[in-house]
């Protein structure tokens, strides 16, 4: 058994996780304005109106802000991986450093050839090229997320691999089957597209701002009109991706739903929780009622599950201790295949060393036979495996409350908007204002979903975070946790405060 500091491990997890969601404060904005930005400049050479021209250079410079911050955080969240989770990188490297390697060598190489026409080269080359820089630009951001996004979806669902005992590293197989993993292509698609809602609520809410001090009115409505179709369009589309994405969990990470929905004792035609107060003192096994308080909706649970409204779906309980009539296996009995795995691999390791090729072949084909547990053999008790509830099951709760207003929101906007007169409510314009912050809230609930969701796995399953560390001091690991803490709120504080100056100030007037 490996000697672990929790307290190191509890120090990295906070780290990375600090990083990861001052990080995605600044993506989700570059990844959505930046076609935003195309839609208004394809417009303006339609057109020829230089009303859009000057919309598209004042987004373009608060995109420009976002985008080198998001870039700064970035840098330092891939370091990360060797600083603090070295055995981790020892382990998948080979798997997981595939899809950042395509990032820098494809998508980044894409924004950053094309960037600086965008940005300088507007009386320098032609128009039609110009607008194709811009639109490269937004493609090489969103491809940037997706070789992000398959890495992430390989972790929650690991295929296209093999383990090799002789390195003790998982090592690529079958590339292909890695990037259109059904979970990296759920991630990459309800990502994206819920960073479109996001960009599109921020272009709306900054607008409706000028609105309510009747300033740049031109710009504001002409941005709200963009603006509110990409944003209704996204957020439809954010539901149906959500959808499926809720059904690949189900499938691959059945404890993360019994979590997100509190549900401990797996039940046919479950319902789903639309609303409820968990019990924070109910354990796996004990007798206690999950909730305070539950508003719950028959078989939906179900029906959005396996598409069958009166299937099983496991809870807590089957999963922890096993269910032999829904022949679920239990996280005890894989504990012990896992420590079975963690010995024979030991054996094979011996034998190759001592040179008893019989004992290491028999060892290792044993080993393949049990290898699918061999993260559980890291685990010191069956509770280890159950993923923080509470915070999960609020994640979940308000990321689809939040999911659910979005395009009501944006209906509402577009309903006024095709009004000859274009007024819009007092009331309505205040609400897109606060709508701003409410983007956020929604896209960092759903990383916060997605990644406290699959603990105590690393790569699901197969590592656990606990062994997935380096060999740091907790000293050191909490020195850069407050250095870090420091410098992205300055970062953040900085960009905020020249975001409000250039909105204060407004677009060049023509």
């Amino acid at each position: 058994m490996v000697d672990v500091d929790l307290s190191q491990v509890n120090w990295s997890r906070a780290q990375f996780a600090l990083t990861a969601m001052y990080h995605w404060i600044f993506v989700p904005l570059t990844l959505g304005l930046s076609f935003l930005i195309a839609f208004f400049e394809s417009i303006y050479l339609r057109t020829g109106n230089e009303e859009w021209k000057n919309i598209t250079k004042f987004w373009m410079a608060l995109f420009g802000v976002n985008f080198a911050i998001g870039i700064a955080t970035g840098i330092i969240l891939e370091f990360e991986f060797g600083t603090n989770w070295s055995n981790y990188s020892w382990m998948v490297g080979d798997i997981f450093g595939a899809p950042l390697a395509a990032e820098g060598i494809f998508a980044f190489f894409i924004e950053a050839t094309f960037f600086a026409v965008m940005f300088f080269g507007w009386d320098r080359v032609s128009k039609r090229f110009h607008l194709f820089s811009t639109w490269m630009v937004a493609i090489g951001s969103n491809l940037s997320a997706l070789w992000i996004l398959v890495a992430n979806g390989w972790m929650q669902f690991p295929i296209g691999m093999k383990f090799n005992p002789d390195s003790a590293r998982f090592e690529m197989e079958n590339f292909w089957e890695v990037l259109f993993s059904p979970m990296a292509i759920s991630k990459f698609t309800h990502t994206t597209s819920s960073s479109f809602v996001l960009a599109s609520l921020f272009v709306i809410g900054i607008s409706a701002w000028y609105l309510l001090k009747s300033r740049h009115v031109l710009l504001a409505q002409r941005s709200i009109m963009v603006a509110a179709i990409f944003g209704l369009l996204a957020s439809l589309y954010v539901a149906f991706t959500g959808d499926e994405s809720a059904y690949l969990v189900a499938q691959k990470q059945p404890m993360k739903l019994a979590v997100m929905e509190g549900l401990f004792d797996g039940q046919t035609r479950a319902p789903l929780v639309a609303a409820g107060i968990i019990n924070g003192d109910k354990q796996p096994g004990d007798g206690q009622d999950p909730f305070w308080f539950e508003v719950k909706i028959p078989g939906a649970l179900s029906l959005l599950s396996n598409r069958d409204i009166n299937s099983f779906v496991p809870g807590i309980n089957d999963l922890v201790f096993g269910n032999s009539v829904q022949n679920i296996v239990g996280v005890q009995e894989r504990m012990e295949k896992g420590k079975m795995a963690i010995e024979l691999l030991r054996n094979y390791k011996e034998a190759k060393k001592t040179g008893n090729e019989s004992v290491a072949n028999s060892s290792k084909d044993a080993f393949y036979e049990v290898q699918d547990s061999l993260g559980y053999g890291y685990l010191k008790n069956p509770a280890e495996a159950v993923p923080p509830i509470a915070i999960t099951f609020y994640s979940f709760h308000l990321m689809v409350v939040l999911g659910s207003f979005f395009p009501l929101f944006f209906a509402l906007i577009l309903f006024f908007d095709v009004k000859k007169n274009k007024h819009y409510p007092s009331w309505l314009l205040k609400l897109a204002v606060l709508s701003v912050p409410l983007g956020y809230v929604a896209s960092q609930a759903g990383w916060v979903l997605a990644e406290v969701g699959r603990q105590p796995w690393a790569i699901q399953g197969l590592l656990p975070v606990s062994v997935a560390t380096s060999n740091v001091s907790t000293t050191a690991v909490q020195t850069t946790f407050f250095i870090f803490l420091f410098l992205f709120t300055l970062l953040l504080v900085a960009e905020i405060k020249i975001m409000a100056t250039q909105i204060n100030n407004g677009p060049e007037e023509k």
